[in-house]
């Protein structure tokens, strides 16, 4: 059986006296794709600042690896091995995607220095891999800016892909993205999934459906139930609660 990667406990998190966050338990084993849904303001966004160091606790530990990270500031987080894509792609549109990937190789250099710096083999050949990998291989020469919707995703998971987390955390990735967009980028979780954790937040039900091996569903920044799909959907406190007759 698989490790544990990351434990959460008796977690909490207010903004102003509103409890955003109540968690008493949330564990994520070595190579697990989790998918976390619930409606808005179910304490989803929330979950993942924590996990990332951009959000602190108020109380409660997040051990990851054995390590307490609850503390820790976002860049020794990411260094120890978490990476987060967020919902909305921020990749620099002017550049080629090559220069995209490079830069996300260079996080300890400026952006000018990076463009100028020499990439060693190694280097070349990690980023025609993660490229060839996220599907973006035959768009290396292509500007950034010119991508649809969808590939800047990808251009932006293979970014964070680039840092080798063991943990990857990914915030609605499907959103916006055409049917077709939408199915390759669960193919392509799933095979990332096969070297790293990956905790994936969504709303869009068909997808989570492709992609779900083990679902948590978070309730007013609660765990209301966690399962596999099936069970989950059909459980009647979240189609009471989230998933409603639109399941139907």
């Amino acid at each position: 059986m698989t490790e544990v990667l990351l434990h959460v406990k008796e977690l909490t998190v207010s903004f102003d006296g509103f409890v955003a966050l109540n968690l008493n338990e949330f564990s994520l084993r070595e190579n697990e794709l989790r998918v976390v849904i619930g409606p808005n303001g179910a304490g989803k966004t929330t979950f993942l600042d924590v996990l990332c160091g951009k959000t602190k606790p108020d109380s409660g530990r997040v051990r990851f690896q054995d390590l307490e990270i609850s503390r820790l500031p976002e860049d020794a987080i990411v260094d120890i091995g978490i990476g987060r894509k967020f919902q909305t792609p921020s990749v620099f549109t002017s550049l080629s995607v090559y220069e995209n990937l490079m830069l996300a190789m260079k996080t300890d250099r400026s952006v000018i220095a990076s463009l100028f710096a020499k990439l060693s083999n190694e280097d070349h050949d990690h980023i025609e891999k993660v490229a060839e990998e996220t599907g973006l291989h035959e768009y290396l020469q292509k500007e950034a800016g010119s991508l649809s919707h969808g590939q800047k995703q990808w251009l932006e998971i293979a970014m964070v892909i680039l840092q080798d987390p063991k943990l990857f955390l990914v915030d609605e990735p499907a959103a916006g993205m055409t049917d077709e967009e939408t199915y390759k980028t669960g193919e392509l979780l799933e095979r990332l999934s096969e070297d790293r954790a990956i905790i994936v937040i969504e709303h869009d039900m068909e997808f989570v459906r492709q992609i779900a091996r083990t679902v948590t569903v978070f309730h007013e920044g609660q765990l209301l139930v966690e399962g596999p799909m099936e069970q989950v959907q059909n459980d009647p406190r979240v189609i009471e609660c989230y998933l409603g007759s639109a399941q139907h």
